[in-house]
C-alpha cells in the first residue's frame, strides 16, 4: 500500500519534531489511482454532520430525497448552527461498519479495511510515527463538496477510544488551494499556523490532540475532495 520508492525516514523525523507532516506520493501510484476511481463510483454517500451537540449521519437515501434545493438549505442551516461552536458537514462512507455488515473480497475499499488492520501495515505505521502502542486503525471514506466544512476541534472523544495519530490519505485529483477544503492547524488564539493542501496521493499525518479544521469548500470547486481519513489507535 505505501510507496516503496519513498524514503519515509525524513518524514518520520519531521513528524517527531513538528507533530504533523504532509507526505507527498505516500501510496503506490497504482493504489492511489485505483482508490480515486473507486471513490468516484460510490453512490450512497451519507451526510455526516453535527446536530446541536451530537454527531450523526443522514443516510444516503434520505439525503438524496431532499433534492438539490433541500440539500443546499440543509447545509446552510448546519453552517448557521455552527456559529460559535464546533460543527461539520461532509459526505461519509463508514467503511468499517459497511465491512462488518457484509464484507466483499472483490471491493477495493473492503480490502483496504482488511489491510489497515493487519500486522504488516500496523508495524509500518508504528515505525513511521514512533509509537509502539498503536494496535488498530479506524478509517472512513470522505467526500467534501461545495458547502462542506469541519470547524475547529482536537479529535478528543469521551468514549474510551484512544486516538494517537490522525491521518488523511488525500485522493482528490487536481485540487487547488483557493477551492477551500484545506487542512489548517491552529494555535491557542485560533490563528492558522500551518496549512496542508490536499494534493493527490499525499498523506496528512498528525499527533492527537492538536487544534485543526478543514476550511469551507467554495462553490467554484471543480472536483470532489476525496480522502480516506481516520485514526491510528492504541
Amino acid at each position: 500500500m505505501f510507496n516503496p520508492d519513498i524514503d519515509f525516514s525524513p518524514w518520520s523525523a519531521r513528524l517527531s519534531e513538528r507533530t504533523r507532516v504532509l507526505i507527498p506520493g505516500a501510496l503506490q501510484p497504482a493504489v492511489a489511482q485505483a482508490l480515486h476511481e473507486r471513490l468516484a463510483r460510490v453512490e450512497d454517500w451519507d451526510l455526516a454532520f453535527r446536530d446541536g451537540h451530537a454527531s450523526t449521519l443522514l443516510p444516503a437515501a434520505r439525503y438524496a430525497a431532499l433534492g438539490q434545493e433541500g440539500r443546499r438549505d440543509l447545509l446552510a442551516r448546519l453552517a448557521r448552527e455552527s456559529l460559535g461552536r464546533y460543527g461539520f458537514a461532509y459526505d461519509s462512507c463508514m467503511l468499517v461498519e459497511r465491512y462488518m455488515q457484509q464484507p466483499d473480497p472483490d471491493d477495493l475499499l473492503h480490502r483496504i479495511v482488511e489491510m489497515m488492520h493487519r500486522e504488516p501495515f500496523l508495524a509500518f505505521v508504528r515505525n513511521l510515527v514512533g509509537d509502539a502502542s498503536i494496535r488498530r486503525s479506524l478509517v472512513q471514506a470522505t467526500r467534501y463538496l461545495p458547502g462542506h466544512f469541519l470547524r475547529r476541534h482536537e479529535d478528543i472523544v469521551e468514549d474510551g477510544r484512544d486516538r494517537r495519530y490522525a491521518f488523511v490519505f488525500n485522493l482528490g485529483r487536481e485540487w487547488q488551494a483557493d477551492w477551500g477544503g484545506l487542512l489548517q492547524f491552529l494555535d491557542a488564539r485560533g490563528d492558522v499556523v500551518e496549512t496542508f493542501v490536499p494534493a493527490f496521493n499525499s498523506l496528512s499525518l498528525f499527533k492527537v490532540p492538536q487544534p485543526h479544521a478543514v476550511s469551507l469548500v467554495g462553490g467554484w470547486a471543480e472536483q470532489p475532495r476525496y480522502a480516506l481519513t481516520g485514526w491510528f489507535m492504541a
